[in-house]
Formats: structure tokens, sequence, C-alpha cells
């Protein structure tokens, strides 16, 4: 190579996954780009693991409209507000209890839940039709890796997505979109 020649650039750490993927193309090939580019950003950017790649329904096995998305977050995306309401509780009765230290503060945790994910696109128009026809093909929760169906929390009464959605300079807001009515949170 002499001094004039330059190498070409390497590609973006998203297009190599793209290109060795090796998984089944079983939807169009863009939707199937823009779902590994969205679980490139939930492991890389968001530290979520245990993150699959489903194009099957589990509950009928029928093609699902697009490829989704399942993972463990780092923490809790959703508390129930009845479940917020206990987990205060319990961490009140437990400061109590432990009263040698001073007063301390609330600690209440909630465990992660596995949660489905839509990777979308802005440029996208989602109508409610088509987000019931997401909502038809999920499980309350999603599968273990396994293909087991995982514990279900007592506060988990509908069926809920996290919406992936990318612009096109690749920014990629992430909105929690359940199936129904839902009770509101209070602040």
């Amino acid at each position: 190579m002499s001094l004039t020649e330059s190498a070409p650039p390497a590609p973006a750490p998203v297009q190599s996954l793209i290109a060795h993927d090796t998984s089944p193309q079983t939807h169009d090939a863009a939707l199937h780009s823009l779902a590994i580019q969205i679980k490139h950003n939930l492991q890389y950017q968001h530290n979520w693991t245990a993150l699959d790649t489903h194009t099957h329904s589990p509950l009928t096995g029928a093609l699902l409209p697009r490829p989704l998305l399942s993972g463990l977050p780092p923490h809790r995306l959703y508390v129930h507000p009845d479940e917020q309401i206990e987990l205060l509780k319990d961490a009140d009765r437990a400061r109590k209890a432990n009263r040698e230290g001073g007063p301390g503060a609330l600690e209440v945790k909630a465990a992660p839940e596995r949660e489905w994910i839509l990777p979308a696109r802005l440029s996208e128009k989602w109508t409610l039709r088509r987000l019931a026809e997401v909502f038809d093909g999920v499980s309350e929760v999603p599968p273990e890796e396994d293909g087991t169906v995982g514990e279900t929390s007592k506060w988990r009464r509908t069926k809920r997505v996290v919406l992936a959605t990318v612009d096109t300079d690749s920014t990629v807001v992430y909105y929690i979109v359940q199936d129904g009515v839902v009770k509101p949170r209070q602040n």
C-alpha cells in the first residue's frame, strides 16, 4: 500500500453483527436488521441480559408480524401502583425493625422482569390494529432462553411491550406500551 492509499474504514460494530448474523430470515431484511440494532443498543448501552430474537409466537407458533426481542433489563421498568404501595409498606416495616442504626432511607427494590421489545422506526405509522396484532402473538411474559415460561408476578395482569423507536440518526427512544386499560401510577 502506498502512502496515498488508505485502508477502508472498519465497519461499525452493529454493521458487523448484521453482516455475520446467521439466524433464519423469516421477515424482511430491514426489519431483521432493525431488531439486531435494537438488541445491540440494549445490550451495550443499557446493560440488558438474556436477549433473544423471536420470529414466531410462543402462544401459537405462527409467524409474528415482525421480529420481536425479549430480555432482562438491569432494573424493573414498570411497577404496578398497588405493588408500589406494598413495597413501600414492606420497606417501612423493615426500616422500623432496624432502628439500631438510626433513621434510614427506605430501600424499595423490585426484581427485574423479562420484557418484550418491539423494534420500530420513527417514520412508521402505528395504529391500534397493528399494535393489537403484536399483542395477539405474545404471552404476558416472554419465555426464558430455554423456551420455558418464567414466573409471572401477581401484579403483571396485562401484556406489555417496550416500543424501541429508532430515528434516522440512530437515536433510540423507549416507550412502555400496555395492552388495554391500565391503572395510572400515582406520583
